[in-house]
């Protein structure tokens, strides 16, 4: 999986204890430490608090956390199972509810819950079986994506990358930054310009890591320097991923995308979301249908400078996790299946949906 993993991934059921292990990457770049999850219960805080994160990450978490409850749980028949394992994914489904990869996942396994006509033992044996298979696709999207990406950028070009899209938000490989390191490892002359991605800094502590251990060239930089960096003319493209992509295109992703997609617009340079196909929304006509999730304001009133709180005591905080980045300033989506250029919903048929 890389220099730094070995044989790790992000995420990975362990056979012999019937657990779920993954990074615990609230703990990054300080220290690498595992999570050891044991029910969907202990899964869904996990996404909660962001130890696991990354869309795709989140649609194989959903479903290892359903096959822990089927796999732990005592049934005597298939509707008491049924009944269960539904209050564990509606339960799953909340603990990040803006990201659609999640619900996909979670929806994905109770599906074969739904439909089966199987005995309670070969159920679980199915539900175990389908979650497995969910991971090892994710593996085989992402690899197709970052080739799919690498073929955007060009020998020499400096990227800005927003948020963290590299292998600690997939099973492996990554989306936007898998893109990057794929162009990188097959020759290509790349820099980046890591935004640091306030407030929880995924891009300072978790992105920057990343091109550490790929020895990817990279600086951070602030967010609201993006617009400086754009206007100087040294940037080429800029990367990120998404969490959900409504049916006209629109993007949403990590708060601070859009505000980084209309300074890349203004100054002319190509803007790609790199996402699986899993993350689009056909459900939703735009983005301005989505549910934005509200984190808590701690995240942004508990930064510190020099030790001490940068905030006024008492001060109050707004801390929207995402926005909405309209199709118009979206230069190509990247997809397993090859890249779409405005306009998207024409062009969606391509896609063989």
């Amino acid at each position: 999986m890389g220099a730094f993993f070995g044989e790790m991934r992000t995420i990975e059921w362990i056979q012999e204890s019937n657990t779920v292990r993954m990074i615990d990457q609230r703990w990054l770049p300080a220290r690498l430490d595992y999570l050891h999850c044991k029910s969907a219960a202990e899964v869904a805080e996990a996404i909660r608090s962001m130890a696991i994160r990354g869309a795709p990450a989140l649609g194989v978490a959903g479903a290892f956390g359903i096959a822990l409850d089927a796999l732990r749980g005592e049934f005597q028949t298939i509707g008491e199972m049924n009944e269960r394992l539904q209050r564990s994914a509606d339960q799953l489904i909340r603990s990040r509810p803006t990201a659609v990869n999640l619900a996909w996942g979670v929806k994905r396994i109770m599906e074969v819950v739904g439909n089966s006509s199987l005995s309670v033992d070969k159920l679980q044996k199915r539900i175990l079986a389908e979650a497995l298979e969910i991971a090892e696709e994710d593996v085989r999207t992402n690899l197709l994506l970052a080739q799919n990406g690498a073929s955007l950028i060009d020998d020499g070009d400096t990227i800005i990358h927003h948020c963290n899209t590299g292998s600690l938000a997939v099973v492996d490989w990554g989306t936007a930054l898998g893109a990057i390191r794929f162009a990188h490892e097959h020759g290509k002359h790349v820099h980046v310009l890591v935004d640091e991605t306030r407030p929880r800094l995924q891009g300072t502590r978790l992105t920057a890591w990343e091109c550490e251990q790929y020895h990817i060239p990279y600086e951070i930089i602030t967010d609201n320097a993006a617009g400086y960096f754009l206007h100087s003319g040294k940037v080429q493209k800029v990367f990120f991923g998404a969490d959900r992509v409504a049916a006209n295109g629109d993007v949403i992703n990590k708060i601070g995308t859009y505000m980084l997609s209309l300074a890349a617009h203004a100054n002319q340079v190509p803007v790609v979301s790199v996402f699986p196909i899993s993350t689009l929304d056909l459900n939703i006509a735009c983005g301005n249908q989505v549910d934005i999730e509200q984190r808590d304001s701690e995240e942004v009133l508990g930064i510190q400078y020099q030790g001490e709180a940068v905030a006024p005591e008492g001060a109050r905080a707004l801390n929207p996790a995402f926005d909405i980045t309209p199709n118009e300033l979206i230069s190509a989506w990247v997809t397993e299946r090859g890249i779409i250029r405005p306009p998207f919903t024409k062009n969606l048929t391509s896609l063989r949906l």
